[in-house]
């Protein structure tokens, strides 16, 4: 996916939501599996909220950086949908959402949410929202 099919983000507001995506990551609790991921969401109010993983020995306890972001920005009053999501981790490649933080991302982006995911190293990559979940459970389902 290139930058210029994706409807782009002011470089002050994008580099906001980035740095904050990599601070958060520095907090998680991941003394399982050693990968801590930060994630930073963009509200329609242009809020930046971020969330981290945190990780539970009784593994489905686990909470996930992108669902954290989520969470804490419904829970603060945020409004809808989301204008983007920044995703870094602490591996060598950038990972995409697990399918069932995607799923939880669906109720509250649009198909044309930027999506970006970055390495430790801040190499990225760049994605609509569909291009991750096309075919998403959304709200629409349970209205038929």
């Amino acid at each position: 996916m290139t930058a210029k099919k994706i409807k782009a983000l002011s470089p002050t507001v994008f580099k906001k939501l980035k740095k904050s995506a990599f601070a958060v990551r520095k907090k998680a609790y991941a003394p399982y599996s050693g990968f801590q991921v930060g994630a930073a969401i963009l509200t329609q109010d242009d809020q930046i909220v971020s969330g981290c993983n945190v990780e539970n020995a009784s593994y489905g306890g686990t909470i996930c950086a992108e669902r954290g972001a989520v969470l804490k920005a419904v829970s603060n009053g945020a409004k809808m949908p989301l204008k983007a999501v920044y995703v870094v981790s602490s591996s060598a490649k950038a990972w995409p959402p697990c399918g069932l933080c995607l799923q939880v991302l669906s109720e509250f982006c649009l198909s044309t949410t930027l999506v970006t995911i970055s390495n430790k190293e801040g190499q990225e990559k760049m994605y609509r929202f569909s291009d991750l979940l096309p075919e998403s459970f959304d709200p629409q389902f349970l209205k038929s």
